[in-house]
Protein backbone atom coordinates (compact mmCIF):
# COMPACT_ATOMS: atom_id res chain seq x y z
CA UNK A 1 0.00 0.00 0.00
CA UNK A 2 1.48 3.79 -0.46
CA UNK A 3 0.45 6.28 1.67
CA UNK A 4 0.50 9.52 0.64
CA UNK A 5 1.06 12.24 3.53
CA UNK A 6 0.56 16.34 2.41
CA UNK A 7 1.11 19.03 4.94
CA UNK A 8 -0.58 21.97 4.58
CA UNK A 9 0.38 25.48 6.18
CA UNK A 10 3.09 24.22 7.41
CA UNK A 11 6.58 21.31 6.71
CA UNK A 12 6.17 18.31 8.26
CA UNK A 13 9.50 17.23 9.51
CA UNK A 14 10.68 13.31 8.42
CA UNK A 15 9.77 12.16 11.78
CA UNK A 16 6.50 13.02 11.76
CA UNK A 17 5.70 11.66 8.41
CA UNK A 18 7.72 8.11 9.17
CA UNK A 19 5.50 8.19 12.23
CA UNK A 20 2.39 8.64 9.83
CA UNK A 21 3.57 6.17 7.30
CA UNK A 22 3.63 3.67 10.48
CA UNK A 23 0.59 3.93 11.84
CA UNK A 24 -1.59 4.11 8.52
CA UNK A 25 0.49 1.01 7.38
CA UNK A 26 -0.68 -0.44 9.96
CA UNK A 27 -4.01 -1.01 8.34
CA UNK A 28 -3.18 -3.35 5.94
CA UNK A 29 -3.77 -5.86 9.04
CA UNK A 30 -7.19 -4.99 9.00
CA UNK A 31 -8.02 -5.47 5.50
CA UNK A 32 -6.24 -6.61 2.73
CA UNK A 33 -7.64 -4.63 -0.24
CA UNK A 34 -6.52 -1.46 0.83
CA UNK A 35 -5.58 0.61 -2.80
CA UNK A 36 -3.87 3.98 -0.95
CA UNK A 37 -4.28 6.06 1.84
CA UNK A 38 -4.29 10.07 1.65
CA UNK A 39 -3.02 11.43 4.70
CA UNK A 40 -3.66 15.36 5.26
CA UNK A 41 -1.97 17.22 8.18
CA UNK A 42 -3.24 21.00 8.37
CA UNK A 43 -2.74 23.63 10.80
CA UNK A 44 -5.42 25.92 11.39
CA UNK A 45 -4.87 29.56 12.78
CA UNK A 46 -6.85 29.74 15.87
CA UNK A 47 -6.54 30.53 19.27
CA UNK A 48 -7.75 26.62 20.35
CA UNK A 49 -5.42 24.76 21.35
CA UNK A 50 -6.71 21.62 19.27
CA UNK A 51 -5.74 22.89 16.00
CA UNK A 52 -4.24 20.47 14.21
CA UNK A 53 -6.51 18.40 11.56
CA UNK A 54 -5.68 14.98 10.60
CA UNK A 55 -7.29 13.75 7.88
CA UNK A 56 -7.01 10.51 6.13
CA UNK A 57 -8.52 8.61 3.46
CA UNK A 58 -8.08 4.98 2.61
CA UNK A 59 -9.25 3.70 -0.72
CA UNK A 60 -10.48 0.11 -0.70
CA UNK A 61 -12.45 -1.62 -4.07
CA UNK A 62 -15.77 0.05 -4.29
CA UNK A 63 -15.21 2.66 -1.41
CA UNK A 64 -13.44 4.75 0.14
CA UNK A 65 -13.19 5.50 3.96
CA UNK A 66 -12.42 8.94 5.21
CA UNK A 67 -11.70 10.01 8.64
CA UNK A 68 -11.47 13.63 10.21
CA UNK A 69 -9.62 14.24 13.71
CA UNK A 70 -8.64 17.55 15.13
CA UNK A 71 -6.38 17.70 17.80
CA UNK A 72 -3.61 19.22 19.64
CA UNK A 73 -1.02 17.57 18.29
CA UNK A 74 -0.59 15.52 14.82
CA UNK A 75 0.54 12.33 16.52
CA UNK A 76 -2.93 12.55 19.20
CA UNK A 77 -4.82 12.97 15.55
CA UNK A 78 -3.41 10.10 14.00
CA UNK A 79 -3.82 7.77 16.55
CA UNK A 80 -7.43 8.73 16.63
CA UNK A 81 -8.24 8.33 13.13
CA UNK A 82 -6.42 4.91 12.40
CA UNK A 83 -8.28 3.78 15.92
CA UNK A 84 -11.57 4.73 14.17
CA UNK A 85 -10.46 3.25 10.08
CA UNK A 86 -9.31 -0.01 11.84
CA UNK A 87 -13.16 -0.30 12.91
CA UNK A 88 -14.31 0.88 10.03
CA UNK A 89 -12.29 -1.48 7.59
CA UNK A 90 -13.28 -4.51 9.94
CA UNK A 91 -16.99 -3.81 9.54
CA UNK A 92 -15.95 -3.22 5.80
CA UNK A 93 -14.38 -6.71 5.82
CA UNK A 94 -17.23 -8.23 7.54
CA UNK A 95 -19.63 -6.65 4.77
CA UNK A 96 -17.42 -8.27 1.61
CA UNK A 97 -17.37 -11.37 3.52
CA UNK A 98 -20.95 -11.74 4.28
CA UNK A 99 -21.78 -10.84 0.40
CA UNK A 100 -19.55 -13.75 -0.79
CA UNK A 101 -20.81 -16.21 2.05
CA UNK A 102 -24.75 -15.55 0.94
Amino acid sequence: MKVFTQSVNFNADKELIAYVDEKVLSLTKFHDKIVDAEVFLKVINTSDKENKVTEVKINIPGSELIIKREAKTFEEGVNAAVDNLKRQLKRSKEKLRDSVNS
